[in-house]
């Protein structure tokens, strides 16, 4: 089997570990109030790449870790990836009609069900890592730091912190250590935070960490450069949503700063720079490396 259709097969894998888990998860619950449940499955399942879950899997995999134990710390990371698609989609944010290809959740619901739902999402991912915390009583520090990590990465100091930022400064000059707080918080925060919550789990040699670390942080970065570029260069019936929007709204990207092709420079780097990371690991490394080398392919 050649390199990428091998790493695809196991991509797929992992997608379908993450999806049976959160339907499972669900299904286990009483559904009521119905529609909160439905608004929840709406948006979860509407499709994405799944790419921190996998992430998070495939590092623990590389520390020696078991995806059964790291599967709700996975699945916890999906949901509050999708509670902030949800609220970044609402009219009071970015106003986007379409995620995905699909309606936005405010659109079908209506904005209240809509805050509910990604409160409810977020609230529900602590839930669901507390309660595998427990499970693993012999690592239950290890777990609250994973947890903690987890969640100082989707908050102010992480993802909050640079959506705040990004709010703040649409139609203003900004520097460039501005525009990299933006992105490295914004998006990058919960691309390194699976790494990181796989180093906490498994406590590996310093050396191991800090490749991981800096694999997360150029590989996060290069995401939301590529992000970027495709609200340029894509298009909407591609990437599931209006593009263009980045433009119109005068928000501080990569390509209003440095122009399509220094962006394109930009990203390409960072994603080499994951690569020689994830090659210093040699065979263990390989998933992760060709992980960088699928999100600098991506065309959604």
């Amino acid at each position: 089997m050649k390199t990428m259709e091998k790493f695809n097969a196991q991509y797929h894998k992992f997608v379908a570990e993450v999806d049976s888990f959160l339907h499972n998860h669900l299904k286990g619950m009483k559904r009521y109030p119905k529609t909160i449940f439905d608004s929840i499955e709406y948006s979860l399942f509407a499709g994405g790449k799944r790419l921190r879950p996998v992430l998070l899997l495939a590092s623990h995999i590389l520390l020696g870790g078991n995806t059964e134990e790291s599967l709700p710390l996975a699945g916890a990371l999906e949901m509050i990836h999708t509670y902030s698609l949800i609220h970044d989609d609402l009219p009071s944010m970015d106003n986007d009609d379409f995620r995905r290809g699909k309606p936005t959740n405010h659109k079908v619901f209506g904005q209240g069900m809509a805050i509910l739902t990604g409160d409810a999402l977020l609230n529900l991912a602590y839930e669901t890592m507390l309660d595998n915390a427990l499970v693993y009583p012999e690592k239950f520090e290890g777990h609250i730091k994973a947890i903690n990590t987890i969640a100082r990465a989707a908050g102010i100091r992480g993802m909050i912190g640079g959506q705040v930022v990004d709010l703040e400064s649409e139609g203003k000059e900004i520097g460039q250590s501005t525009l990299e707080f933006i992105h490295d918080h914004k998006t990058g925060s919960l691309m390194l935070a699976p790494l990181e919550a796989s180093i906490a789990l498994e406590n590996p040699p310093a050396e191991v960490s800090n490749t991981l670390v800096e694999y997360g942080q150029s590989l996060g970065l290069a995401f939301q450069v590529i992000d970027d570029i495709l609200d340029v260069v894509g298009e909407d019936k591609t990437l599931g949503k209006k593009t263009g929007s980045d433009k119109d709204k005068n928000k501080a990207t990569y390509v209003a700063e440095y122009g399509l092709d220094k962006s394109w420079n930009i990203a390409k780097n960072l994603c080499n720079y994951s690569m020689e990371q994830m090659a210093t690991l040699g065979a263990k490394g390989e998933f992760l490396k060709n992980l960088a080398r699928f999100i600098i392919k991506r065309d959604n």
